[in-house]
Order: structure tokens, then C-alpha cells, then sequence
């Protein structure tokens, strides 16, 4: 899945954290691979800026991707440094107490089940078997 074992950088996982865009990413990809698509019609934000606030992510060691087709496939990586990983499951955590998050949650799981309804690029695959994917 891309993810790397070396410890995370407080510093970088702080800095990581820091932008609404990145924390958004994180609150989709808890607990599920989540395919790039997804981010973009749930955010409204284009698929460039998506795909920097993910590499930013990647780099910081906190997400891992593979691809599959034309798709990228995102999920956040099991940090092997206790500290990183608790302040990254208290931040997963608060996010059931944010509207935003929970609003994002919402047209996540309506995209999943309807991927028709989904504005992709032209000539991008449509993705069918993501939505039974990203229940695992």
C-alpha cells in the first residue's frame, strides 16, 4: 500500500494536521482506502489540489497509496511510533464531533453506494467496484 516504517517526524505530523483540506482527506480515509475521484467530488476541489494536499500527506508518512487502473487509491498507514499514532487517533477522533466532517462523511457514503452520480473527467473510468471496496 505505499506506506513507509520509518518513524514520523512530530514536527512534519503537526504541520500535516495543520490544513483543513489535509484533515478533510484524513476524516474520508479513516478506516478505508478511498479512491482519488471520491475526494474530488466531495471536496469541490480540483483534482490537482487534491492530488498536492495527498503527496503532502504521503511524504509526512501518514498515507499510503497504490493505483489501480487510471485511479489512485489512498489509506491512511498504521504509524509504528506511539506518539504520531495517538495524536493522529485523537485528531481521527474529533472529527465525529465536526459538522464539516460529518457533512463530508454524508455525500461519501451517498457517492459510495450511487458512483454514477460522480463528475469525472473526460474518458475517466467510472468507479463500480470501489464503492463495495471501500466498505472493507
Amino acid at each position: 500500500m505505499g506506506c513507509s516504517s520509518k518513524p514520523v517526524n512530530l514536527a512534519t505530523l503537526f504541520a500535516a494536521l495543520a490544513d483543513t483540506t489535509r484533515l478533510r482527506l484524513l476524516n474520508l480515509m479513516a478506516g478505508r482506502e478511498v479512491c482519488v475521484c471520491y475526494f474530488v467530488e466531495i471536496l469541490g476541489q480540483g483534482q490537482p489540489k487534491i492530488s498536492r494536499h495527498l503527496a503532502y500527506l504521503r511524504k509526512a508518512g501518514i498515507v499510503g497509496a497504490r493505483r489501480e487502473g487510471k485511479w489512485m487509491h489512498y489509506r491512511i498507514c498504521s504509524l509504528a511510533d506511539g506518539a504520531a499514532a495517538s495524536i493522529l487517533a485523537a485528531t481521527l477522533a474529533s472529527f465525529g464531533h465536526d459538522q464539516q466532517m460529518q457533512a463530508d462523511l454524508a455525500k461519501f457514503d451517498l457517492a459510495r453506494r450511487a458512483p454514477q452520480i460522480l463528475v469525472l473527467p473526460a474518458g475517466a473510468p467510472r468507479p463500480t467496484a470501489i464503492a463495495q471496496r471501500a466498505e472493507s
